[in-house]
């Protein structure tokens, strides 16, 4: 990792490098990377201070409260970080084996941000409002927020928390964001056979998340909840109800109106698990 850190510092402008110590897939945990490396406290040391020999640029860190539930280590760890050189982190307020289910405990982010004084500590976990976002902060006393989950399900949520309003936004202008997502996709990849395939392959993904949103001018009650299960509903058009399916047919099809049709036999099942559910 200090190599790769010095290539890029020499090699790239970047405002900073962040460590990922938050991970909790099984298949990088069980390579001692993601969170594992929480619980390998000489492994994490001999990696802030090989980084920080080589930057010249801040370095933070990522991490949950610990590796298994009820068993809270983040805020002895973050005083040795900071420390060790590290300039900023952020903490998921849940454990690895929570995954991403139960609520984040944004009272022990408070005592992470206490703990960790005065080094700057951004929390995580569960924004999906401009309301959870104000109380958030107010109930951690955090320096910032990291937003994930939400802004994947409804990447104009920062216009709500900069308003501070709920944004009844229309299908037709989710259907444009869509838009404008292909044609970075298209312009970083190219529009050649390739280029399409990859921009397809993550755009689907993002649909994964796109499909749990429920317009607020169908909600029963304001705002939604990131860890509740949405129901199935009918939109107030067909569009609406389109963005809205949970079957990956329908998200292909979606693909199709910005890409031309999918080739003969082609099938997409997300890989990622991070739509989970209290």
């Amino acid at each position: 990792m200090t190599r790769a850190a010095q290539v890029v510092v020499d090699t790239m402008e970047v405002d900073f490098i962040d460590v990922n110590l938050g991970c909790p897939i099984d298949l990088v945990v069980q390579k001692g990377e993601g969170c594992a490396v929480m619980g390998r406290l000489g492994r994490l040391e001999q990696i802030v201070y090989g980084l920080s020999s080589v930057m010249d640029i801040p370095l933070t860190v990522k991490m949950r409260t610990g590796l298994f539930e009820g068993k809270n280590i983040a805020h002895a760890l973050l005083p040795k970080v900071r420390d060790w050189g590290v300039s900023m982190a952020t903490v998921h307020g849940r454990s690895r084996e929570q995954r991403y289910t139960k609520l984040a405990d944004w009272n022990y982010i408070r005592s992470c941000v206490d703990a960790a004084r005065p080094m700057q500590i951004f929390g995580n976990g569960d924004i999906l409002s401009y309301l959870d976002y104000n109380n958030a902060m107010n109930q951690s006393g955090a320096d910032g927020c990291m937003i994930a989950r939400g802004a994947l399900i409804k990447p104009w949520l920062f216009t709500e928390i900069k308003e501070q309003r709920h944004w009844d936004i229309s299908a037709s202008e989710r259907l444009e964001i869509i838009k404008e997502y292909v044609n970075y996709g298209l312009e970083h990849w190219g529009s050649d056979q390739q280029g399409v395939a990859s921009t397809r392959r993550f755009l689907l993904e993002w649909l994964s998340f796109v499909y749990r949103y429920i317009p607020v001018g169908i909600l029963e009650h304001v705002p939604q909840r990131i860890n509740e299960k949405p129901p199935h509903y009918f939109g107030r058009n067909d569009l609406e109800t389109l963005l809205a399916s949970p079957n990956c047919a329908d998200w292909i099809k979606i693909s199709e109106m910005f890409l031309g049709p999918v080739p003969t036999g082609f099938t997409f099942l997300p890989k990622h698990r991070a739509n989970a559910y209290q």
